[in-house]
């Protein structure tokens, strides 16, 4: 038992001293500062050169969208209206139900777990009592397809897990009822514009 606990630590000192060993003696080249070069930055060995870089944010380029008709410009511009006013609720939802699960995953507790959840799910239902209520069908749909592109999840089967198989029935019986349905998923290739709208919204900047 004692000679497996030495021998991992000894495989470990063994292979950093190879790694040193491996470690070129060749005088690295560094490049020539002004007097202005003040800023720290990254730098990578090549081939006994040390080349400056520094990292870039992403850029994203969208080309002009070109409309066939006014009525289709105007159902864009009423699409994207809808997207801007649920995604905030989508993201609400999506940083919501990853703290609950990482509050259940640290949690062994079956009490405390149904705490943990109950808690959740108040705070859900606030905010659909105090904004999301006053949403139309339409927006409620693009909702429901942006909590599954956020959480990878449909509203339905979050409701399952935290709450029930019969729980998840009832919601959807009444979802439905109002013309909304919580097992919509969604596709970045059949929503390519509400996809367009997101990525141009600055939501993730």
């Amino acid at each position: 038992m004692n000679f497996y606990r030495l021998f991992i630590p000894l495989i470990v000192i063994i292979t950093g001293a190879s790694a040193k060993a491996q470690v070129s003696t060749v005088p690295v080249k560094m490049p020539v500062l002004g007097k202005n070069d003040t800023i720290r930055v990254a730098g990578t060995n090549d081939n006994g050169e040390m080349i400056p870089w520094i990292s870039l944010r992403e850029v994203e380029i969208y080309g002009l969208r070109i409309f066939k008709s006014p009525a289709e410009q105007a159902a864009y511009n009423r699409l994207r209206y809808n997207v801007m006013k649920v995604m905030p609720y989508a993201l609400f939802a999506k940083r919501r139900y990853e703290q609950l699960e990482r509050d259940l995953a640290v949690t062994a507790d079956k009490k405390e777990q149904k705490k943990l959840v109950k808690q959740c799910d108040k705070e859900i239902k606030e905010m659909f009592n105090r904004e999301i209520k006053e949403l139309t069908i339409t927006q409620g749909q693009i909702l429901t397809k942006l909590i599954d592109r956020e959480l990878g999840r449909t509203t339905y089967d979050i409701i399952k897990e935290t709450k029930g198989g019969v729980t998840a029935f009832l919601y959807q019986s009444v979802a439905r009822v109002v013309g909304h349905n919580l097992k919509s998923t969604y596709s970045p290739e059949e929503d390519r514009d509400i996809e367009s709208i997101i990525i141009s919204s600055g939501f993730y900047q």
